[in-house]
């Protein structure tokens, strides 16, 4: 039996062409016609790894059925990621694009993202809008793939990214097929407390009107403070200059209309991110099951396709309610950033004080800042995302002295980015080329850098600037950020490839860049627990060879999601 199978489902009907591989990725035997993929599949327990086109595009079939299999290689996600290497991200990737391409052949255009159904798992069982491509194409493509993985600058690295890319793959069909454990009673008394009452006809409920009407009695006119040009028009009449209503420059204006608008603000956010329109669209079942997009933003961290799964309010994580006799095991990476610069860095000091795992900038302040942690942890953070102006600017220095290995590593990533060069992750994500920011956007920065004004104007975190300055701070971020998307790959691996080995029932349920939930019964928590800790430290070991760095994690063994932090 063949260890490894390319497999892709026929265009009408239950079937599918599948055929084995060899080492060089070339045929091994005949093709074979089954008229079923889930039995074609099933009666493979032997196959290491299926290489299919895309694994939104086969895998929830299998799972329905109750298939799970170990290993795959998502030709598609593949594309992605050696594009990017050779850069030319943004050119098509779909599989019919890269088969057009060995051809020399016209290529397709990707089709236009599409919407997640609400509520529903039928919408990754929709055929591809994608061009479509042979079987003997989507085995050249494949071959000519494992060619260009050879050619990348460290091609072991890049196999291992593609392998990881695929895993997570894997992941979020499994996490959507799962769900996230959900109490839309919880939920709508929730909305009830903080909202109170909806008015007929859709409009602000009680509270929101409330606080309106609060807002505009501060100014003496009516203002709407949805609209944040309004907003900031009512501040100039009353003689204050406000650039934003964003909470940090609000709250540092003296004037009556501040309280009222920040707690509108949030609110606000509430009630049209996760209301009750939200509740009734996402939520079935007793479970919310959004669209994982594995390597979803540029630098590898994940994203979803509808729902808000990632900016899930901690007043709302209320309503994510373990199952009776069952409990959510909820695992933050400890400082992870910081210890994937030690490792990518191979900076000694550095490498010594992420060596433990307790507290990172303690350990840090006791080296570099005299004990003081607050200046040791924005001195950190400040060299990986740029924040370096002001007290932040003599940090930094003392950071470099103790630590030249650890700064110069992002200080050159900055550099190349200025000058307009690609820089890559620890396994070889590379960074796209310049590209014009699009709305200010502060996910991804820590909350202690994301809540102080940007040095230089014009800077967008998370994206690939035209501007030379903005540019460099991106590619400092992106090659840690990107590389502890990285390890975050190989970690849910571990992790999956562990709760499936020990029979444990036991399901990975969320994740989001450096927090991963777990559902499973009450007496399997410790071995989930431990299971996390372990797929830690074996992701280091993988991503970034030997070094002394860890990985430790917190957790919490909770019935509600809020109980965790």
């Amino acid at each position: 039996m063949s260890e490894r199978w390319a497999l892709a489902p026929e265009p009408e009907g239950e079937g599918a062409v599948l055929v084995p591989l060899g080492p060089d990725g070339a045929p091994a035997g005949e093709v074979r016609r089954e008229p079923d993929l889930v039995a074609a599949v099933r009666d493979r327990p032997d196959a290491a790894r299926w290489v299919w086109r895309s694994t939104a595009e086969v895998y929830p079939r299998l799972l329905a059925a109750g298939v799970r299999v170990e290993r795959c290689y998502d030709v598609e996600s593949a594309e992605q990621l050696l594009l990017g290497h050779e850069g030319r991200l943004g050119e098509p990737r779909s599989a019919a694009a890269a088969w057009a391409r060995l051809r020399n052949a016209p290529v397709p255009p990707d089709p236009p993202p599409r919407s997640a159904e609400p509520g529903s798992q039928d919408s990754l069982f929709e055929p591809s809008p994608t061009a479509p491509v042979p079987f003997e194409g989507l085995l050249a493509v494949y071959a000519e793939q494992q060619r260009r993985h050879d050619r990348a600058a460290h091609p072991g690295r890049m196999r291992l990214l593609t392998a990881a890319e695929s895993a997570g793959m894997l992941v979020a069909a499994e996490m959507h097929r799962a769900g996230l454990p959900w109490r839309a009673d919880v939920h709508r008394e929730l909305l009830r407390e903080l909202l109170g009452e909806r008015y007929a006809g859709g409009g602000e409920p009680r509270r929101l009107a409330e606080l309106s009407a609060e807002v505009s009695a501060a100014f003496g006119h009516r203002v709407r403070p949805d609209l944040p040009a309004d907003v900031v028009r009512a501040f100039a009449r009353a003689g204050v200059r406000v650039r934003s209503t964003r909470r940090w420059e609000l709250e540092g204006v003296d004037h009556p209309a501040v309280a009222p608008l920040i707690a509108y603000k949030k609110l606000y956010r509430i009630w049209t991110a996760h209301g009750w329109s939200w509740l009734a669209d996402w939520v079935h079942d007793g479970r919310f099951r959004p669209e994982y997009l594995p390597g979803g933003s540029v630098s590898g961290r994940w994203t979803t396709n509808g729902g808000g799964a990632l900016q899930i309010p901690k007043v709302i994580r209320r309503a994510v309610v373990a199952d009776e006799g069952w409990r959510l095991v909820v695992a933050d990476a400890d400082q992870m950033e910081p210890r994937v610069l030690a490792a990518i860095s191979r900076d000694p000091g550095l490498m010594e004080v992420a060596g433990h795992p307790d507290d990172l900038y303690t350990r840090l302040s006791d080296r570099a800042f005299s004990g003081d942690r607050d200046h040791a942890k924005l001195a950190l953070l400040g060299a990986i995302y740029g924040q370096t102006s002001g007290d932040g600017l003599k940090n930094l220095a003392a950071l470099r002295r103790r630590f030249p290995l650890a700064v110069g590593y992002v200080d050159e990533a900055a550099k190349a980015g200025e000058e307009g060069r690609l820089v890559r992750t620890w396994l070889g994500r590379t960074s796209p080329k310049a590209v014009g920011a699009g709305e200010d956007d502060e996910a991804g920065l820590p909350q202690e850098v994301a809540e102080q004004p940007a040095p230089e104007e014009g800077f967008t975190p998370g994206y690939a600037s035209n501007n030379a300055r903005a540019r460099g701070r991106f590619t400092r971020n992106f090659v840690v950020q990107g590389s502890a998307a990285d390890w975050a790959l190989l970690m849910l691996a571990a992790l999956r490839r562990s709760i499936a080995a020990s029979g444990m029932r036991a399901e990975l349920v969320f994740f989001q860049h450096d927090e991963v939930i777990v559902h499973c019964p009450a007496e399997e928590a410790p071995a989930v627990t431990e299971a996390i800790r372990a797929a830690g430290d074996e992701a280091g070991r993988i991503v970034f060879g030997p070094t002394p760095v860890r990985f430790p994690f917190t957790t919490a063994t909770v019935e509600r999601y809020a109980d965790a932090k």
